[in-house]
């Protein structure tokens, strides 16, 4: 146990610090440190949904009794990954204040000065994402590893498959930080964002439950009724968050394509500046 949670403190933070060295030093790129710590976090969280949903999958497609069958890499990936969340924090919070210092960023005029000052703004402005983090290490992880008792693998695999959705929420927010709305591929992965949020996040819970209700040959509608009331409260409010920001995600989407329905004809470039740059948008807090 201690060699896995060992082997995850190592790899992300290394994985982050490996890829920020190449952006500042691999010559070509030599980008500065805010751009580099901004886009290797994004890697990383990149990294970890793909070999989190690969780890689902291959658990869920293993489990042919979806109560009683279980599966090592269950145990093994919630290890491995129980740092991961605990360096995210972390990463959020320098992306937070390198992103205010990005020249031009509507925010940049009243960023805090001081770390001290930086800490206390990102836990107010970050406060759901940073909860949804503490959470997962404090209730999540313990109840995973020490009360399940190894049933139901079948469950946590479908849970890690949620993380589908992550690679095109950090790519979304590496363009709207660099100015990138306008281009094809911002919309493009903001379709991609939505259909694999929706899918993979908001439709989890109600799956789980449909997927227990034929297991147990009990009607959809009763099956809350049925399961304890830990599990009904459990995902009541792992689903809360995930409603929430795909709110925001819609908003966001609505706002992208009817602006660009809308929208004038691009000026002709300007021999001094090239084409007008369109201020960054708001960006959403889903992880």
């Amino acid at each position: 146990m201690l060699s896995i949670l060992a082997a995850g403190s190592v790899f992300f933070p290394g994985l982050f610090l490996l890829s920020k060295q190449c952006l500042k030093y691999i010559p070509g790129l030599r980008w500065s440190e805010g751009d580099a710590v901004i886009v290797s976090a994004r890697l990383v969280s990149s990294v970890q949904a793909l070999m989190a949903s690969s780890a689902g999958y291959i658990i869920a497609s293993s489990c042919d009794d979806i109560i009683e069958d279980g599966h090592w890499l269950t145990c093994s990936y919630i290890l491995f990954a129980v740092p991961y969340f605990v360096y995210d924090i972390y990463a959020m919070f320098m992306c937070y204040w390198y992103k205010l210092r990005v020249k031009g960023h509507e925010e940049a005029a009243t960023a805090p000065k001081h770390m001290g000052s930086a800490l206390l703004s990102y836990l107010r402005r970050e406060f759901l994402m940073v909860l949804h983090h503490v959470v997962m290490v404090t209730v999540c992880f313990p109840v995973s590893v020490f009360l399940r008792r190894g049933k139901g693998d079948y469950f946590q695999g479908v849970m890690f498959m949620a993380e589908l959705s992550t690679p095109s929420v950090c790519l979304g927010k590496i363009l709207i930080q660099y100015k990138q709305q306008h281009t094809l591929l911002h919309k493009v992965n903001g379709a991609l964002m939505l259909v694999t949020f929706f899918v993979f996040r908001v439709l989890l819970f109600p799956y789980i439950y449909y997927a227990y209700g034929r297991y147990a040959s009990i009607p959809f509608h009763l099956v809350p009724l049925r399961v304890s009331w830990q599990c009904n409260l459990g995902a009541a409010l792992l689903m809360a968050p995930q409603l929430y920001w795909f709110s925001l995600i819609c908003r966001g989407a609505f706002r992208l394509f009817t602006r660009s329905s809308r929208r004038p004809p691009a000026p002709s470039p300007c021999p001094a500046n090239g084409y007008s740059v369109r201020p960054a948008e708001p960006e959403s807090s889903a992880h």
